[in-house]
Order: structure tokens, then sequence, then C-alpha cells
């Protein structure tokens, strides 16, 4: 595998740079961003990986979040992946905004007509980082992961079930017990089938009731959040951190006022850069 540089712009002192490789994973052509602060032309610095929503790509966060001046401010490096594979021609798999093209819910898709493409978790644990580790300059050994929606979703499953990958975790309005919301019902169903059974190995809730490491976890959402109620059972997650005595380990804000948006986003994303800074840098 090697990276192809499709773009590099000037920011902050450091260079946001778009690569596109070929995936072995996914068996197609993918992009990424990846945001190197200016300490990294001296020396590996550490990361942190952002996983994107349904319909994004590997450019909202970098370009909508104000990320990479908080990023600049602490010599760290931003990684942002596509969100699914792209032009490889399944059927249906345009057909809705929330399965499919831009919806990839990194799972490892079993079902026959996605299982060859639709392996965005392999992607994303294993075969990217690899890529990433041996041709940029990171430090593989200080990594954190972060994401919104349902790449807050996939952020704190990844997290929940590669810890020692990771130094922490955090997510806005993470789609938290999938197995429980038209959103994940719909997409587990279509790549993993319908034994109900497989799908809890990509739910939060489901694998925090066995992980028995330590978590260091940070979860904003806004209270007016129209996904809030219907789709994200973040309560449902406040409640069973609470009843495992995890607590201590989670901090669950509800942000009043604020939406599902890259505003909302926005607003917080220092708070969230300095949660992962601070766990890098111990």
């Amino acid at each position: 595998m090697s990276l192809k540089e499709i773009s590099r712009n000037k920011a902050f002192g450091g260079q946001v740079i778009k690569y596109e490789h070929h995936s072995n994973e996914l068996d197609c052509d993918i992009k990424f961003n990846v945001y190197l602060p200016k300490e990294a032309d001296s020396a590996p610095v550490p990361a942190i990986y952002f996983l994107s929503g349904l319909t994004c790509n590997e450019d909202n966060f970098i370009q909508k979040s104000g990320a990479l001046v908080e990023a600049a401010k602490h010599g760290i490096a931003l990684i942002a992946p596509d969100t699914s594979p792209r032009g490889v021609s399944i059927q249906g798999d345009s057909d809705s905004w929330d399965f499919g093209t831009g919806a990839g819910f990194y799972v490892d898709a079993t079902e026959p007509s996605w299982a060859k493409h639709y392996r965005m978790y392999s992607y994303v644990v294993h075969e990217l980082p690899a890529l990433i580790n041996k041709s940029l300059p990171i430090d593989g050994s200080k990594v954190s992961i972060m994401g919104h929606s349902m790449g807050g979703h996939g952020a704190l499953t990844i997290f929940l079930k590669n810890s020692a990958n990771y130094q922490s975790v955090s997510a806005f309005s993470p789609i938290a017990n999938p197995i429980n919301c038209q959103w994940g019902q719909k997409a587990f169903t279509g790549y993993l089938g319908k034994n109900q059974e497989t799908w809890k190995e990509y739910d939060t809730v489901e694998l925090l009731k066995k992980f028995n490491g330590k978590v260091n976890a940070l979860v904003d959402v806004g209270t007016s959040d129209n996904f809030l109620e219907n789709q994200l059972n973040i309560d449902t997650l406040k409640d069973t951190v609470g009843s495992l005595g995890k607590s201590s380990e989670w901090t669950i804000r509800y942000q009043p006022g604020y939406d599902h948006s890259y505003f909302f986003i926005s607003t917080f994303i220092a708070d969230h850069i300095i949660h992962h800074a601070k766990a890098l840098k111990q």
C-alpha cells in the first residue's frame, strides 16, 4: 500500500493533507485527511482519530469542527477517515441516506452483498493505523479516538473492543445503543443479518456489560438534538455506566439547547481535544 497525496494546505502552522490509497480491507480506493501540527516536522506526534457520522466523508470534521486550532495548540495530529467505501456499486448502496454509501457504521459486514467491501471496523482499527504509522510522523503508541453520531458509536465501540490501542475516547451525540434504535436496527440487519446476538458486538451499552478495563471517556450531547430521544439512547448509556459502578470513568454531559450539528461540535471541541491531550501526554 502507498499513499497518494491529493492536496495540501497550511493551517495554524501545520499542514492539512488529503491522501488516497487502495484499501485491501475495503477492496477499493479511499481517501482520508490528516492534520499534522508543526511539531511533526521534527518528531513523531500523538494523534486523535475522528470518526464522522451519517452522510459525511473525510472532509466534514476537518473543515467544520474548529479542531485544527485546538490540535495545533497541543501539537497533536488529527486523522479523519471516510465513513464508507466509495464507488463499489453494490445494489442498494445509494437508496437511502442512513445505509450504504456514507453509512458504513464501523462494522465488518457479514451479509454476502456487503461483506467484500463494508469492513470499516477492520479498516479503522487495523489497516489505516498500520499505513499511517509506517508512512507519517505519528507516534502509534500515543493515540486516542473520538467521533460524532454514527462515528461516536464507532469510536466508543472500537475503544471498548481495543482499549489497549487508545489512551482515551470521546464522542459527540453518539448512537449509544444501536440495537435499540431505528438507525442501528436498519444498518445491523443489512450488514450483519438477523441474528441480534451478533449485533451486540457493535453496541456500546452491550460491550460495557462485559468490559473489564478502565475507560477515560467524555460524551457530549445537546438537549435540543432532534435524535436524542429516538436514536441516541444516551440515557441508557448513562444508566448502564451507573449500574456498573463506572460513573467515575465517564463524563456524560447534556448541553442545554444544542442540537446535532457541527455548530454544537465546534462549541465544545476544545474540551474534547484537551481531554485527549491530557491522556496522550501522560
